[in-house]
């Protein structure tokens, strides 16, 4: 029997817990042993089910003495909210399987020579980004931090891994870690076998000295810099020729050390230490695959 012919409105959330009601009512064939199912009592099964006929404008079903049964309007409510209900749980399903089941790609530029650092949480985030994500594809870029950041900026690259220099408008940027430099030359250098006693700025400064071409003079003080290098690797090159001192990062140049082929000059004195970030377009678009190697980055700290 309809009790209104007015069309339905939209639905909402609350029209949605009123059919899970009337479902589970059905389903316990009467509003008693709904009330266990529900955990709810009659009273209010009662109420949720007269709201329900009042928001449809029909009667649902005969309740009383005789006991509970459907109206016709009733069975074809229940047929169709069915139906519904499905649909939105289905709905549901297919959203968690977006949430676990990762696709895309991540395009991450990194820093040279990182991959020996000891604390090198960006290896840890992408094997567990993989795990979680089997389907995700990786593209690794190896350029140097000018380009790292514009590359991020320009949406070239998801997120960058490289050193704190300036501060640079339009980035958001997560701490790392410090990677810790020393001042190296090779065993075919002058200063090579001096003690580091006699090792003071001055006699630094008369050596020929390799660094990175991104950095400043200010920056590369007290080097006398007659060399420059695009990345670690370059610089490490020259130094090993015997003619250039230069810093490395300890743990690169740690393969070298232990070889015998450099030696850190004076490192109490000639050390430097730089803090790592990763980077990411403040105002870029949304990335699944992004956050969440983001937020295993965080995870890792």
């Amino acid at each position: 029997m309809s009790l209104s012919h007015r069309p339905l409105p939209s639905l909402g959330d609350t029209d949605l817990r009123l059919l899970r009601v009337f479902h589970k009512v059905v389903e316990c064939g009467g509003f008693t042993a709904a009330e266990i199912e529900l955990n709810i009592s009659r009273a209010a099964i009662s109420q949720h089910m007269a709201d329900l006929e009042r928001r449809l404008g029909l009667k649902l079903c005969q309740r009383g003495r005789a006991g509970f049964r459907l109206t016709d309007e009733g069975r074809a409510v229940h047929e169709a909210s069915g139906r519904l209900l499905s649909a939105t749980e289905s709905f549901r399903a297919e959203i968690n399987v977006l949430h676990s089941r990762l696709r895309g790609e991540l395009n991450i530029g990194i820093t040279d020579n990182l991959v020996t650092s000891p604390r090198m949480r960006v290896t840890q985030a992408l094997r567990a980004l993989k795990r979680r994500g089997p389907e995700v594809r990786i593209n690794i870029r190896m350029i140097p931090p000018n380009e790292i950041e514009r590359g991020v900026l320009d949406g070239q690259l998801h997120v960058g891994v490289t050193p704190v220099r300036r501060p640079l408008p339009g980035l958001d940027t997560l701490a790392l870690y410090d990677e810790e430099s020393a001042l190296y030359c090779a065993a075919g250098h002058p200063l090579f076998g001096r003690d580091d006693q006699f090792l003071d700025d001055a006699t630094v400064a008369d050596a020929d000295a390799v660094a990175p071409a991104t950095l400043t003079a200010a920056e590369t003080a007290p080097l006398r810099v007659t060399a420059t290098a695009t990345d670690r690797e370059g610089v490490a090159f020259l130094i090993l020729t015997d003619c250039y001192i230069g810093f490395l990062p300890t743990h690169y140049a740690r393969q070298w050390v232990e070889r015998g082929q450099m030696r850190a000059l004076a490192p109490g004195r000639f050390a430097q230490s730089v803090e790592y970030r990763a980077v990411t377009a403040r105002n870029g678009r949304p990335n699944l695959v992004q956050e969440t190697f983001m937020d295993l980055l965080r995870q890792g700290k």
